[in-house]
């Protein structure tokens, strides 16, 4: 697929692959080699992270139109070869968005959890992955995200303060669901909200304590809308240009202290 004509997008907007689709491959070892591929190169393509999670789902049998997904994924790669991570020196803080597709998986009806982590102006981590249990509402699949985001943001915290990096104020966490923030916030606690119990204590406590800030950021400017659904070409490189830049050569620091650029 060296010559094979770029698409714009890694997945087919608002479409969901599904296990019932297609007709099985005879030999799935090339679509697991493909794919394993596609899942080590998020390691530095973040813009790609919904779309590899969503074929890393039918390694066991995939089909035909798994095989085209993965297929899209090459063609989008083939039109961004030159783009990369851009790290540039910045304030050190840390700051999060985290979003959720409510049963976005049409096969167990589970939500994808979105997550984007920045220190300073940088992303230095990020997930697209499918919450473990079923979330009986938007609002429970968004805190479930929210749960998860914390955490990372905790462990990063304690991270930067082992290296000896003192953080000025508490990291901060971008949400754009309304309810979500309203859990994390509100110490009375609703009989619709016991099943998330667990998740409600691991945050508020966090807020409490100061070591977390839990703010709304509105759905347009949501980064991590990106890793839990797959998005029309205008979002999509709306969104893929506040993660990568075109990068025409990889150039470490030297006599001019050019900042690295990662591809």
């Amino acid at each position: 697929m060296v010559h094979c004509k770029p698409c714009k997008t890694p997945c087919v907007p608002n479409v969901r692959l599904s296990s019932t689709y297609g007709q099985p491959l005879t030999d799935g070892h090339a679509y697991r080699s493909l794919v394993g591929a596609l899942h080590y190169l998020t390691f530095t393509r973040p813009d790609i992270s919904f779309a590899v999670h969503q074929v890393c789902q039918f390694m066991n049998t995939p089909t035909d139109i798994h095989l085209i997904a993965a297929k899209r994924i090459l063609r989008y790669i083939r039109g961004t070869l030159d783009h990369g991570l851009y790290y540039i020196p910045g304030p050190i803080s840390l700051s999060a968005f985290s979003d959720a597709d409510w049963v976005g998986d049409p096969n167990d009806k589970r939500s994808t959890s979105g997550m984007l982590v920045f220190l300073g102006p940088n992303p230095i981590t990020w997930s697209a992955k499918k919450q473990l249990t079923v979330s009986r509402s938007s609002t429970e699949a968004e805190y479930r995200a929210l749960a998860s985001a914390s955490a990372e943001l905790c462990w990063l915290r304690t991270l930067v303060k082992d290296l000896g990096i003192f953080l000025s104020d508490p990291p901060i966490l971008w949400c754009d669901n309304v309810s979500a923030l309203a859990i994390a916030s509100n110490p009375v606690f609703h009989a619709r909200t016991k099943h998330i119990e667990v998740d409600f204590h691991f945050i508020h406590e966090r807020v409490i304590c100061k070591d977390l800030q839990v703010k709304f950021v509105s759905t347009v400017d949501q980064l991590a809308d990106i890793f839990t659904k797959g998005l029309f070409s205008p979002r999509f490189q709306d969104l893929q240009s506040k993660l990568l830049v075109p990068v025409d050569t990889i150039r470490l620091r030297g006599d001019d202290e050019v900042p690295i650029n990662y591809r």
